[in-house]
């Protein structure tokens, strides 16, 4: 039964000439205030949310985006600061890119913010999609097998360091302690200072591709998963979610179908469906134009991709229309009372799903349209949910 609802930011700044007919995304260069504007956005929709009662804004890490759509390059630093202006709403590190860090610096710099904000940051972990930022801070991901081993290796050292008290690892990327003299002993052990003070870490992952190796890397690990928000689609298909209930149950956790994920769904409330869809159609293009060169919108020709850096050619390519995405239910646009009946079909389907993430800050939407949309939402659908748990 959903009794959360979250949102999730990829961290844009509000964006002019958008959609298929504006500014092709490879041309958009905003200015530096312009790029800084993000952090007051978000401490306006945090407050928004604290009103409403939301559970938790999730947000991504991001690098060297100066298009303006994903600004947000440390989440751990900005939700410290969040939430000392709030005093109940949850964050969520959608995601830090682990290849980015060194294991070690992550894990401290979660458990320091852990403790700053009395447990009220999520912790979550990615391997990273953005060529220009993964590999310019000196890690792989053009090697996808190398970006994977080194992440897994980052994955056993950070949990290695929130749980024992001292601890070595030495595998193919990391050796950790190295075997130095210092103050008299060689060091064989190394500890975390200062260590989560909420202890086991509850940890998410995107669930992206969805392939059995990772879903099974997630499940050993005891790390959560996330379908939609960011790169990922609105939505979840029955298979993927069927096929992370499976890994959950070969690594020794039985669940409801939905247990242990939070889904995603793009929002957009209006009178009627129509008058949704027309205010989200440039959002959703944007999207697309961000998205679409970088593999995430499946079934795009080579000519479409072309197309998209073409303002004249791009609304006549046959690209992906926000109809589609209405139609498939990956994006929930509508009155109050039909969005509600779309998360109660999902409730439906999925019994063992306890949270769900909307997005009502599209890709160039402006911060004047969030706050009306999370206002809105949270005045007339959350409590339809959220109040469940409060009765229970």
């Amino acid at each position: 039964m959903i009794t959360k609802i979250g949102s999730f930011f990829a961290g844009n700044v509000d964006l002019t000439d958008i959609g298929f007919a504006g500014t092709p995304a490879n041309d958009r260069w905003l200015p530096d205030k312009d790029l800084a504007s993000v952090f007051s956005k978000c401490e306006a929709m945090a407050i928004s949310m604290e009103k409403y009662g939301y559970s938790t804004f999730w947000a991504a890490e991001h690098h060297f985006q100066r298009e303006g759509y994903e600004c947000i390059p440390n989440l751990l630093m900005l939700f410290t600061h969040l939430a000392h202006l709030t005093k109940n709403l949850r964050f969520g590190c959608g995601f830090n890119i682990a290849p980015m860090w060194h294991p070690l610096r992550l894990a401290e710099d979660y458990a320091t913010a852990d403790i700053l904000t009395q447990g009220r940051i999520r912790f979550g972990v990615g391997r990273g999609y953005h060529t220009r930022e993964v590999e310019t801070v000196g890690a792989p991901i053009l090697d996808q097998e190398a970006n994977r081993e080194i992440f897994e290796e980052q994955i056993e050292i950070i949990f290695k360091a929130f749980t024992e008290r001292s601890f070595s690892y030495h595998g193919k990327y990391y050796d950790i302690p190295p075997k130095v003299p210092y103050r008299g002993y060689e060091l064989e052990n190394i500890s975390l200072v200062p260590k989560p003070s909420n202890l086991p870490v509850e940890c998410w992952q995107p669930i992206v591709s969805g392939s059995d190796k990772s879903l099974d890397f997630m499940a050993k690990h005891g790390i959560k998963g996330m379908i939609g928000g960011g790169a990922a689609s609105g939505g979840a298909s029955d298979e993927i979610v069927k096929r992370w209930q499976e890994a959950l149950a070969r690594n020794g956790k039985e669940t409801e179908l939905g247990g242990d994920l939070i889904i995603g769904f793009p929002v957009q409330l209006a009178d009627n469906e129509t008058k949704a869809i027309n205010q989200a159609r440039e959002w959703g293009e944007e999207r697309i134009k961000m998205f679409g060169p970088l593999g995430f919108i499946p079934g795009l020709t080579d000519q479409q991709l072309q197309d998209l850096t073409d303002p004249a050619k791009a609304p006549l390519s046959g690209l992906p229309t926000i109809e589609d995405a209405v139609k498939s239910g990956s994006w929930f646009c509508g009155t109050p009372d039909r969005v509600i009946e779309q998360i109660q079909e999902v409730q439906d389907r999925y019994p063992g799903l306890e949270e769900i993430n909307i997005g009502v800050t599209n890709m160039g939407m402006p911060l004047k349209a969030s706050l009306e949309q999370l206002e809105w939402f949270g005045q007339e659908v959350l409590p339809k949910f959220v109040s469940q748990n409060t009765e229970d």
